[in-house]
């Protein structure tokens, strides 16, 4: 019989221990692809902090992006939840990831000096008949659509400027991000978190 798969957002190498602290530090890791069994235990995790206080909660993203829906699950939850997210971005922050990090409010949106930020339109691989083909053509662009007022409600872009950034993949660096809306401010150390520039 197969050994049964844990769900984590974590990468499978940390201890249980060390799960351990960084929930009793409320702070949470999104690291890699964003799919149903992130979505499914990054809102375990979210939950289980909330439930326990409403002291902010730190969460450290660097991820490729992914399902769409999972990410919109994740930014949804962050959105829901009563405790303040703290949201820092490191490596990449790419399509979903960028989605779940936009999920809070600006002056909460942090990044490493070497993070980047890739923003597009979605995708879709779907075959069969031509039916088939077109229903998932229209889902794909009232995604694109819903996605799209998302990063400009978050960044003050217009509309418009996102529908023809994200045309092609829209890659920036971190002071791009910020001067474009998506990042707060770029930090470099644990201790600038939550203080005035």
């Amino acid at each position: 019989m197969p050994e049964p798969q844990t769900t984590t957002a974590l990468p499978a190498a940390l201890t249980d221990a060390l799960r351990e602290k960084l929930f009793r530090a409320r702070t949470l890791i999104i690291a890699g692809e964003i799919n149903q069994r992130t979505a499914a235990d990054v809102m375990a995790q979210l939950i289980a902090m909330a439930t326990e206080s409403d002291d902010p909660i730190t969460v450290f993203i660097n991820s490729q992006g992914g399902h769409v829906e999972s990410g919109d699950t994740i930014h949804d939850l962050i959105r829901f939840l009563r405790p303040r997210v703290r949201m820092i971005g490191t490596g990449w922050v790419a399509s979903a990831g960028a989605l779940i990090y936009v999920a809070v409010p600006r002056e909460d949106r942090y990044c490493l000096p070497n993070t980047r930020f890739l923003l597009h339109q979605p995708a879709g691989g779907v075959g069969g008949t031509a039916s088939d083909i077109d229903i998932e053509a229209r889902e794909i662009v009232k995604m694109r659509e819903r996605v799209n007022r998302i990063f400009a409600r978050q960044t003050g872009q217009p509309v418009e400027r996102i529908e023809a950034d994200t045309h092609r993949n829209f890659w920036l660096d971190a002071e791009a991000a910020k001067e474009y809306g998506i990042v707060g401010r770029i930090v470099e150390r644990f201790d600038e978190i939550g203080r005035d520039e």
